[in-house]
């Protein structure tokens, strides 16, 4: 499932999570987070139901930007059970990306 993440919606939908959870910061400005988006819709697709993909978008949501200490976009960060697992920074080809979530 994808999920637009804002401040307001933060603390019930990622940090109460059952499920582990992929946060991609991002803006529309982006050159490599508009091609990471289909990699991460179909990682969504894919793992629906064992995985919750929230979309970030950083100029929308700067408090959730330095929160994050986000520097640069595209932005990947893992979470399971509210603590961050994985991150990295710029586009991931698929299999890199699923790799970060067998935890």
């Amino acid at each position: 499932m994808e999920l637009t993440v804002t401040k307001d919606n933060f603390e019930t939908a990622i940090m109460a999570a059952k499920d582990v959870v992929l946060l991609d910061f991002w803006a529309d400005w982006c050159g490599p987070c508009r091609m990471l988006a289909p990699v991460l819709e179909e990682i969504a697709h894919e793992y629906d139901g064992r995985v919750i993909v929230g979309k970030v978008n950083v100029d929308e949501q700067p408090e959730l930007a330095n929160a994050f200490s986000v520097q640069s976009i595209p932005m990947l960060v893992v979470m399971k059970d509210g603590r961050i697992v994985h991150q990295t920074v710029g586009f991931q080809e698929k299999n890199a990306v699923v790799k970060l979530l067998e935890l």
